[in-house]
């Protein structure tokens, strides 16, 4: 991929708007959405237009911020715990689960776009997760856990709140290591056409309405996917955590381009000998009455690498599946997901490698959604190609699956291994337990410029005060900066490269520039409120 193309600020052309209403409700905003879908529909990629929406139809949070897979550290770092290959590739298959659990706990909303040469960082300090003897048992997780839900709310679209377990939000996020205590619901939830939430430890004020008084003082922030009245286990609270040591995951992105909307992502835990990193960008589309959501030709997943430990030099990369953002016309929206995800494990040393394959179940149109996924487990050889073709469950050979797995996405998982007699089903994931770890990070004055939470300031505050012509002034200010700063570049006849990753992102799997690698030393070296392995 060439440097980030400008042409988006250069064809002087006008950007699709949505006029703003004098309606702030509900009722205003569903209107303002109507119009906007109306004004989109037949557009090939939505993603890649120019939309200047007004600021009161975002959610105040940066896209980067919002988009970052790590909703679960505790598990991202356990991936390469056990010295089984097979092992290893069921904490994978957690964590593939678990990653956005923002589709889960969280709303349907749009935050801001990220604009060219935008970054964010942040890093988050957590118990890893621990497996039992018995691998047929699930592993134990020490943070951020709720009672599980009942099992049949989750094939309902709307749960009522009797059925449904109220997940709470870190509203004085610990700093003692405390329980979190329970609070109100902050905003914050699912982007349908892009891409953060935060946590104890010294980081930038709250940006929820209902925290922007109260934790000012406390500098933790609350940007959270998490809602509810009730209390989270955490830190001394949490069982059998007495004396347990931390590890470090930390996180930097940067938008590499703007036409075709494009970001770099790296995250690492370097205690764990283990690394992520990928290439975020969407294509989306109306599709009669659905906004459908696919990866971008540069999107090619999630790559996890193993650098030491039991599994050094495995890659396990993890695809997209598409996604879809439903009950437009209603103004209820949720989300569906279709067609599959493949994990696929290759490096190493052994001379098999195993691959998952998870299929998402279509959904009627006519009936309740109930989010359902069956998936294998195989072996492949190394070297063929035959494997490729294999992009859902029944294309799998039956000699080559050594486990089954089924259950709902956003619910609980399980798998059991095949051709063994006594072999039953066990748990793989119950989400339903599992809320968003927040994550940490720098304080305002630390940031850059161009750092998310620095450069949406304005528009944040403004946001949480319900100021939506400032909100929007302030967001027409930054896009018109990023017009006139594409046309000096036109000027000059030069284009623009990213500081944090090397430009070439063809692969998807990026490269950290000097300046990326320094950034997340920085991220390391941040104070640290608990006890940290080495």
């Amino acid at each position: 991929m060439s440097p980030a193309d400008d042409t988006q600020y250069d064809d002087g052309s006008q950007p699709v708007s949505v006029p703003d209403t004098a309606d702030t409700g509900e009722s205003g905003k569903l209107k303002m959405i109507i119009s906007l879908v109306k004004k989109v529909v037949g557009v090939k990629d939505i993603a890649s237009m120019r939309l200047s929406l007004p600021a009161s139809l975002l959610e105040p949070i940066p896209n980067l911020e919002y988009w970052h897979y790590l909703d679960r550290p505790d598990l991202f770092a356990a991936i390469n715990d056990s010295d089984d290959p097979f092992e290893r590739m069921l904490a994978a298959l957690r964590f593939a689960f678990s990653k956005d659990l923002k589709f889960i706990r969280g709303k349907v909303c749009k935050p801001y776009n990220s604009v060219l040469g935008e970054h964010f960082r942040s890093h988050w300090d957590v118990i890893p997760v621990e497996y039992p003897s018995d691998p047929t048992e699930p592993p134990i997780q020490h943070l951020y856990l709720t009672s599980p839900a009942p099992e049949s709310t989750y094939s309902s679209l709307a749960p009522t709140p009797a059925q449904t377990p109220r997940i709470p939000v870190s509203e004085t996020a610990s700093l003692s290591g405390r329980s979190i205590k329970s609070g109100k619901s902050v905003v914050s939830g699912l982007s349908t056409l892009s891409r953060g939430t935060s946590t104890p430890g010294k980081s930038t004020p709250a940006t929820s309405p209902d925290l922007v008084e109260t934790n000012l003082e406390a500098g933790v922030s609350s940007l959270n996917l998490n809602d509810g009245s009730t209390e989270l286990l955490e830190a001394d609270d949490a069982p059998e955590v007495e004396g347990k040591r931390r590890v470090r995951v930390v996180f930097l992105t940067e938008q590499v381009s703007h036409h075709p909307p494009v970001s770099a992502f790296y995250a690492s835990c370097p205690s764990r000998k283990t690394e992520l990193m990928g290439v975020d960008q969407i294509s989306a589309k109306v599709s009669g009455t659905t906004i459908r959501i696919v990866p971008g030709s540069y999107n090619k997943g999630i790559f996890v690498r193993l650098t030491g430990g039991p599994g050094e030099g495995e890659t396990y990369q993890i695809t997209h599946p598409v996604g879809s953002v439903n009950g437009i016309l209603r103004g209820s929206f949720y989300i569906t997901m279709c067609e599959a995800t493949i994990i696929e494990c290759s490096g190493g040393t052994d001379e098999e490698k195993l691959r998952a394959v998870i299929e998402y179940k279509e959904e009627s149109w006519l009936g309740k959604a109930h989010f359902l996924v069956e998936g294998v487990i195989h072996t492949y050889k190394p070297g063929s190609t035959e494997h490729q073709e294999w992009t859902r469950v029944r294309h799998v050979p039956r000699d080559r699956v050594l486990a089954t797995l089924d259950g709902s996405w956003k619910h609980r998982i399980r798998w059991k291994r095949v051709n063994a007699p006594s072999s039953e089903y066990a748990t793989l994931i119950d989400l339903s337990m599992l809320c968003a770890i927040p994550k940490s990070v720098r304080p305002l004055e630390k940031q850059h410029p161009n750092e998310s939470r620095k450069l949406w300031e304005n528009v944040t505050n403004n946001l949480l005060a319900k100021e939506y012509s400032e909100a929007t002034k302030h967001k027409l200010s930054i896009e018109q900066r990023q017009r006139d700063d594409a046309a000096e570049r036109k000027r000059k006849g030069v284009q623009f490269v990213p500081n944090y990753f090397e430009s070439d992102v063809d692969s998807g799997i990026p490269k950290l520039t000097e300046a990326g690698r320094q950034a997340l030393e920085e991220e390391l070296k941040e104070e640290a409120l608990y006890p940290l392995e080495a």
